[in-house]
């Protein structure tokens, strides 16, 4: 096996599994998955797969919690579309599109601490269908979702001199204008000021959602709209929804957003200081084509800082329990178990402390106590496998890039589950 055949399933998606079949051209493999349809995860049979179902059982728990019996629906929910996300991510053979989904998911994060009800719809309806095209689509998407309305509370902000304003005396929240100038577009390097993020708060202002009539999610309501033209980074946008829309167009196509980007996709398939290079290529990818997440996405397969030094980024614990269950050829079913896992490796699904999302460099996870459970967790999910030939196992999924001080290790290992324990254990294999 080659070593780039290693390093396409390992860092471009979430590991090889054993019965994999070794692609010809790993480059060729992964740019032709960036043109290929998007798989869905597959959810439960009854499973409420729109916002009008969501929305309704959320009514539902409603009532109840007033009636002092809890809320039923909230955790079987959000814990459904977590499993579904990590089986797929665990078990796709082209694994190179769910890893962007999984990175354009934590750029855009949502807490499902505040919103469990639509954060699966939120990654499945907003993030899902928009890796591979145009980043101005996917932010307005993001934007105008339930979830992000409600996670930065947008859904509450009211303009004060609009109607509503004046008649409720309720204001202006900047919380997810001040998010998409800081984390989602420009950055504090395009030099805006707080009265950008209060310019921008305002031209967002009405839009909100309806969870209990037509059309279940974005709604834009005029009457809390504030008035007037506003002036964010230079530019003047017109009052209502269309100054809004116009708003996220001109930040998605910002040159400081195009270079936030870049630098972001190349820490997170790279290395944790990026290579100037490689992010001056991939930003020229995105300001040649107008900010085309695919021609970014082709635009890293391409980088030869992409392939070499191989696996030298270390994986944060969704990647490392995917990269297990893969390698191990677990059935979809233990994704359900993974969701627990993840909570007590410190990063529970969807639930990053702060709307920055999960750190994606080394020393955020190296820590003692850290890869210590992960080894007590591996060697308790390789109990499981304790049939697998260690050493055919290293071969399938790590190639030439298996040490040989991990192959004499397994050799010598007292039992089948302590081999499989040290492979899927080793330096090389917590690393992509």
């Amino acid at each position: 096996m080659q070593p780039a055949t290693v390093i396409a399933a390992a860092r471009f998606g979430f590991g090889r599994r054993p019965q994999d079949p070794e692609p010809a051209d790993p480059r060729a493999w992964l740019a032709g998955q960036v043109a290929a349809p998007a798989p869905a995860p597959a959810l439960p049979e009854g499973h409420p797969a729109t916002l009008r179902e969501i929305f309704a059982l959320q009514a539902e728990d409603n009532e109840t919690m007033r009636a002092g019996q809890g809320r039923p629906h909230q955790q079987r929910i959000w814990r459904a579309e977590a499993a579904a996300h990590l089986a797929l991510a665990a078990t796709e053979e082209a694994g190179f599109r769910e890893r962007l989904v999984h990175f354009w998911a934590n750029h855009f994060t949502v807490g499902r601490q505040k919103v469990p009800y639509t954060v699966g719809h939120f990654i499945r309806d907003a993030i899902r269908p928009h890796v591979t095209g145009r980043f101005e689509a996917m932010l307005l998407a993001v934007i105008r979702h339930p979830a992000m309305l409600a996670y930065l509370d947008n859904a509450t902000s009211i303009g004060p001199d609009s109607r509503a304003g004046q008649r409720s005396g309720r204001g202006l929240n900047e919380n997810l204008a001040r998010e998409i100038l800081e984390l989602h577009t420009v950055t504090p390097a395009a030099g805006y000021t707080q009265a950008d993020v209060g310019a921008l708060a305002r031209i967002i202002t009405g839009w909100s959602f309806a969870p209990q009539r037509e059309p279940f999610g974005f709604l834009f309501r005029p009457a809390a709209h504030e008035p007037g033209e506003k002036r964010l980074l230079g530019r003047t946008f017109p009052e209502g929804e269309a100054g809004g829309v116009e708003a996220l167009a001109f930040l998605a196509r910002h040159p400081a957003t195009q270079r936030h980007l870049a630098t972001k996709l190349a820490r997170h398939f790279v290395a944790d200081t990026p290579p100037p290079i490689a992010v001056r290529r991939i930003e020229a990818a995105l300001r040649d084509s107008g900010g085309d997440l695919g021609a970014a996405a082709r635009a890293l397969v391409a980088l030869p800082e992409a392939w070499d030094p191989p696996l030298s980024k270390l994986r944060p614990p969704t990647d490392y329990v995917l990269a297990v269950l893969r390698a191990l050829a677990a059935p979809p079913a233990v994704a359900e178990r993974a969701v627990g896992t993840l909570q007590y490796l410190g990063q529970p699904v969807w639930n990053a402390r702060a709307p920055i999302g999960w750190p994606d460099a080394a020393a955020e996870w190296a820590s003692p106590e850290a890869m210590l459970r992960r080894v007590e967790w591996a060697n308790g999910l390789a109990a499981r496998g304790a049939e697998r030939d260690a050493a055919g196992l290293a071969e399938a999924v790590l190639g030439p890039l298996a040490r040989p001080e991990t192959l004499r290790a397994a050799a010598r290992a007292g039992s089948a589950r302590e081999a499989l324990t040290l492979v899927v254990t080793s330096p090389e294999f917590h690393r992509r």
